[in-house]
């Protein structure tokens, strides 16, 4: 534990920076568009294309802190339950998951808090914006946890599925920001979409919201570590190259990381073709 600590304390910082400045992006978007006060929410009546908006702001937000120097040092999970399915995988730790589990939650609550400091007590408090808490929409629990699972589960599979690849591995942030965007538009009214146990505690704990947590707490981690291990047994744990969302670049890995290996043997490769006659 102590040498974790003492060599990847700034990763774990990251990760609580990550998903501070995602909830402070969430909370100053859906105050802008859904606050009775707000001028573009007197001017859009369409709540389609509010969240359409929304979502829009979430998945460019996603997309930036992924190919932010944070999230490119990092790996950019911001999310326990994208740390767990990689721990199901073989990539990272055991006190490395810890450290980032724990400090998504802190930086989950931190952004939010930051995010009252900014906006105000009252704005966020007000039930159009309601701490940008995640709730089970009008069908009730049960189908707010299936759309949970399912959506994390989708999310995770795309991730593992675009990351191991390395043609399209600097494009994760792209797939990953465009599902996010989709998920707000689209998925938002059965569960609020949240897939991040550490952002829905986020908004819990300063506005007091604890209705169905439990559904955020479980179904996202179950969703993903369903993507892992479908991933696990039909492509094998050699194909998963390492659990950084975005490694194209510079930033030092501290995972099991597989990914310079797999680079070298078609770099060999190519030596080998430029070679004959």
């Amino acid at each position: 534990m102590q040498e974790a600590l003492s060599r990847h304390w700034p990763e774990y910082l990251m990760e609580a920076a990550e998903l501070g400045l995602f909830m402070i992006s969430a909370c100053v978007c859906v105050a802008l568009i859904e606050h009775p006060a707000s001028p573009v929410r007197q001017a859009l009546e369409d709540p389609l294309l509010r969240r359409s908006l929304v979502g829009l702001a979430m998945g460019l937000t996603a997309i930036a802190i992924i190919y932010s120097p944070l999230g490119k040092r990092s790996g950019a999970h911001f999310n326990p339950a994208v740390t767990l399915a990689f721990f199901r995988l073989g990539k990272i730790e055991g006190w490395d998951t810890l450290f980032y589990v724990l400090a998504q939650f802190a930086g989950g609550v931190a952004g939010v808090l930051v995010a009252v400091l900014l906006l105000g007590q009252g704005v966020l408090a007000d039930p159009t914006v309601n701490y940008v808490a995640t709730l089970p929409g009008e069908r009730g629990p049960a189908v707010a946890f299936a759309a949970e699972a399912a959506i994390s589960f989708g999310l995770m599979l795309v991730v593992l599925l675009v990351s191991n690849d390395r043609g399209l591995n600097r494009y994760t942030a792209l797939f990953a920001g465009t599902l996010v965007a989709s998920y707000i538009t689209l998925e938002a009214p059965l569960s609020g979409m949240s897939m991040n146990p550490a952002r829905s505690f986020g908004s819990a704990l300063p506005g007091e919201i604890w209705d169905a947590l439990w559904i955020y707490f479980t179904a996202p981690p179950l969703g993903m570590l369903l993507a892992a291990e479908l991933y696990l047994r039909t492509k094998g744990a050699g194909a998963v190259l390492c659990c950084k969302l975005h490694h194209e670049n510079d930033k030092r890995c501290i995972f099991h990381c597989r990914y310079g290996e797999a680079a070298r043997p078609a770099a060999n490769s190519a030596l080998t073709e430029g070679e004959l006659p």
